[in-house]
């Protein structure tokens, strides 16, 4: 029981903090934001507030943002489609980025507290300790993702959704849930950014692809593109969860 909690709060967490970046950089872009809804399933609760309808719902796994003119065109003020190159990219790219910050912010903290209490150091070498370890992390990922683009990453490699709930079951203790929380949260968000359509780094392509033919690519192109990204992740995500449930069993 105690380990489908973790699961549920690590994963719709991370989801939910995703989603509020769209949120809110959309906000401050003044695009309109049809819905904003923390979980999935049937509605449990919902606020309509400054033209958005704020939503929970039963399965606390993540939310969504509905904005509008973002999956179709739109001519309503305010919509996503009418927005500049720029906000459309800062919108897409915030989620991400949140990850990312939220990520690294926590990793910090977490090497900070555990070097201060088990070596007894000053806060001083505390920090410096962070910093050094948080260096390294960096250059880590800086690595993996040169492997994605060399084409030298092991698929064998990859985690899914199984692994990732074997890895979480595993955690002892706040601080080590935490530390994964931490990774998981800049991994997710590092994928996510990653020029391949659908995901969120595919779409930002796509604008900057607009941004230099200064007219938007023809719907059918991104239609198929959405099409083949999504059969792509679909085999992956496949074979991906036949892997954890091999490296598990």
């Amino acid at each position: 029981m105690i380990t489908a909690i973790k699961i549920i709060f690590l994963l719709g967490f991370l989801i939910f903090i995703h989603e509020f970046g769209h949120f809110i950089i959309a906000k401050i872009c003044k695009v309109k934001v049809n819905e904003f809804s923390i979980g999935f399933g049937p509605k449990i609760y919902s606020k309509n507030k400054n033209e958005t309808e704020y939503e929970i719902r039963l399965i606390p796994l993540g939310g969504y943002v509905a904005l509008e003119g973002e999956d179709e065109l739109s001519d309503k003020e305010g919509s996503f489609n009418k927005a500049s190159i720029k906000k459309r990219i800062a919108i897409i790219a915030s989620g991400a980025l949140v990850n990312i910050i939220f990520g690294i912010i926590l990793y910090f903290i977490i090497i900070q507290v555990r070097y201060y209490n088990v070596m007894e150091s000053s806060f001083l070498e505390a920090t410096k300790y962070s910093f050094i370890a948080l260096k390294q992390l960096v250059a880590e990922l800086g690595k993996e993702i040169a492997l994605i683009f060399t084409g030298h990453l092991n698929i064998n490699d990859m985690t899914g959704p199984i692994g990732i709930s074997n890895m979480i079951s595993k955690t002892s203790g706040i601080i080590e849930f935490l530390y994964l929380l931490s990774i998981i949260s800049i991994s997710l968000g590092i994928t996510n950014l990653l020029p391949f359509v659908p995901l969120d780094g595919g779409k930002i392509l796509l604008l900057i692809i607009e941004g230099i033919l200064k007219k938007p690519l023809p719907q059918k192109v991104v239609i198929d593109l959405n099409m083949i990204g999504m059969f792509i992740l679909i085999m992956l995500s496949v074979f991906v969860t036949f892997n954890d449930i091999k490296m598990i069993s």
